[in-house]
């Protein structure tokens, strides 16, 4: 049963968010507000150092956990359905899952759609990661990402493979979304509980914007339609409180399929990307940590 901390930050989450949605506002505007709001509740945890920086000409921030170890390093993708997000907004959750990985992590601040569609964000994480890759190469590299940025890790771990390059050594996805098309019953089924997604709407509007002139099924864009052979093994945790959930457990069955070493935990009680609130409630806290320990095994 979910902790009653939970249960308040649910419900919580969910009241803030539909008053956000009846402001309205410009793209930009939503941006902005959500840059400033996490800057201020979701920064860095104590004991992370942070630095702006670039990685093959893309800008980004490391986060350095105390202690962090040498043989591997981790690159998070953030979520934000492509057309929102940055390091502010992610400080907090990659910061987090670094220090419970005791990796440097280097978070990416892609490109976003609609100024830069498809394949913009795909070309940046591959730039970052082959630029890791060149500082050190016999230093592992593993990925991570939460919702857009879970997918696109997973398109970033296909490019690698279609392109015969050096694989990464694990991924961890936080409620990737990877059907951009939308066609899984848990779009629909589980609207009325999640507290992001309580329509199609905003999702359907994000992955236009995204994929500008490209198929929506093209495997990058939507790794759902991908062959997901020869991948890296790969842990996914999902709430049972959110659209994405179907995204998941396709994942899941497909990865299996394709013999691909793959875990697949869902959270009871839990919404879109929780663990963004480390700290602040058991159930976040305890993914992060069994995220990180995954990451660390690597």
């Amino acid at each position: 049963m979910p902790s009653l901390k939970s249960r308040f930050f649910y419900y919580v989450v969910k009241r803030q968010l539909r008053k956000f949605a009846l402001r309205g506002g410009s793209l930009e505007q939503v941006r902005t507000a959500r840059d400033k709001s996490s800057k201020r509740m979701f920064p860095a945890p104590p004991g992370v150092q942070v630095q702006a920086a670039q990685l093959g000409g893309c800008p980004g921030e490391w986060l350095r956990p105390a202690g962090a170890g040498a043989s591997a390093v981790l690159l998070y993708l953030h979520g934000g359905a492509y057309i929102t997000g940055s390091c502010h907004t992610h400080r907090g959750l990659a910061g987090h899952l670094a220090q419970s990985a005791g990796l440097d992590c280097f978070l990416l601040d892609y490109r976003l759609a609609p100024e830069h569609p498809f394949p913009a964000a795909v070309e940046d994480a591959h730039a970052a990661y082959l630029a890791l890759h060149k500082q050190d190469p016999a230093r592992t590299i593993v990925l991570a990402g939460d919702s857009a940025g879970g997918g696109l890790a997973l398109a970033l771990a296909l490019r690698l493979r279609d392109a015969g390059q050096a694989a990464p050594g694990a991924m961890a996805l936080l409620s990737p979304w990877t059907d951009l098309t939308l066609s899984l019953p848990t779009h629909q089924s589980k609207a009325a509980k999640d507290p992001f997604f309580p329509d199609t709407s905003t999702l359907s509007m994000a992955a236009q914007l995204y994929a500008g002139t490209s198929d929506l099924t093209q495997p990058l864009a939507s790794p759902h339609f991908a062959a997901l052979h020869g991948l890296p093994r790969t842990l996914i945790h999902v709430g049972e409180h959110e659209a994405l959930l179907g995204d998941a457990q396709a994942l899941a069955a497909k990865l299996q399929a394709a013999g691909t070493s793959v875990q697949l935990q869902e959270f009871q009680g839990m919404w879109h990307v929780w663990q963004i609130f480390a700290g602040r409630f058991a159930e976040a806290d305890a993914s992060v940590k069994q995220l990180g320990a995954f990451l660390r095994a690597a």
